[in-house]
């Protein structure tokens, strides 16, 4: 039977070591890590969300700022907002919660933050700057942790075959090139696999360590996986199931009980790469506070 990479465990210890270092930066630069988290409208799991998110970052010992905008807000208002939230420098990380309302660019809000505060990634500079291999930038939260759940349970990428099932902006293509970079957490060889991937199966029983971030229930069985290979679970499927008292369930992209049985380690759904997401958002933004501490004491020297 596989191990489990438990995401909760790992979470809760790298949680409070950003407690720790986020307290001896504050006693030393008497700056306090800023979090603002953005959200327009009243999607029941977006605003689920961000609160999980903002009762981490004040657990951290951080400052914690939401702001709920009404479902109609209008471009610009949201645009002002985070012009704001630019320019307040008690706020060193900004995140604007996706997906926004259909009148709203995402592609602009995400454009118009600045990079240095962009604990999300996923401005284009800061794309393109982890796109050239460089270790500085600031890396998206949940590739990120899935990288960190490998160093430190002992499945270092380096020199290994990493299969990636999924191409998003979010998950799929930033993992790939963060397992691409040299150093700690990169040097794999790595294959981008999708939805038009012919014989998909086969190109997964190749892999050392097989990453299943395609958004579809249970694709992930026992024959596409090589006997002691590592298995990282991305997916968070709601599925219909009469069995149950709410009448449905919780599943990854991965068949877990199948695929458990052949793997080496292998990551559940839920309580595995979730966990890390919030954990790694806590991580950037204590990160973009130091830098911009330091920005700061430069030019007022």
């Amino acid at each position: 039977m596989a191990t489990i990479i438990d995401g909760r465990a790992l979470a809760e210890t790298m949680r409070a070591e950003i407690a720790e270092e986020a307290a001896a930066f504050e006693a030393e630069s008497g700056v306090k890590p800023g979090l603002a988290t953005v959200l327009v409208g009243d999607d029941p799991a977006s605003h689920q969300y961000v609160r999980m998110k903002g009762r981490a970052a004040e657990k951290a010992g951080f400052h914690s700022r939401q702001i709920t905008l009404p479902g109609d807000t209008p471009e610009d208002e949201l645009l002002a907002v985070v012009a704001g939230l630019n320019a307040d420098d008690g706020i060193h990380g900004i995140l604007v919660q996706l997906p926004l309302p259909k009148q709203i660019d995402e592609s602009r809000v995400i454009h118009a933050i600045d990079p240095a505060k962009d604990v999300d990634a996923f401005h284009p500079v800061n794309v393109g700057r982890l796109a050239t291999g460089d270790r500085d930038v600031l890396a998206p939260c949940t590739p990120a942790g899935i990288v960190e759940m490998l160093v430190r349970y002992g499945y270092d990428p380096a020199g290994k075959h990493v299969v990636v099932i999924g191409r998003s902006n979010i998950v799929g293509k930033p993992l790939a090139l963060l397992l691409l970079r040299r150093g700690r957490g990169g040097d794999a060889t790595v294959t981008v696999a999708h939805s038009r991937t012919p014989d998909l199966a086969g190109v997964t029983r190749q892999a050392d360590i097989v990453v299943a971030a395609v958004g579809q229930p249970e694709l992930v069985t026992r024959d596409m996986i090589a006997p002691g290979a590592i298995v990282v679970d991305v997916g968070s499927n709601r599925v219909d199931d009469p069995s149950t008292e709410k009448g449905f369930r919780w599943t990854g992209d991965v068949r877990f009980d199948e695929v458990a049985e052949v793997a080496e380690a292998i990551t559940p759904s839920p309580g595995g790469v979730g966990p890390m997401t919030i954990t790694m958002l806590l991580r950037n933004t204590l990160e973009a506070a130091r830098r911009q501490a330091g920005e700061n004491a430069t030019a007022l020297r």
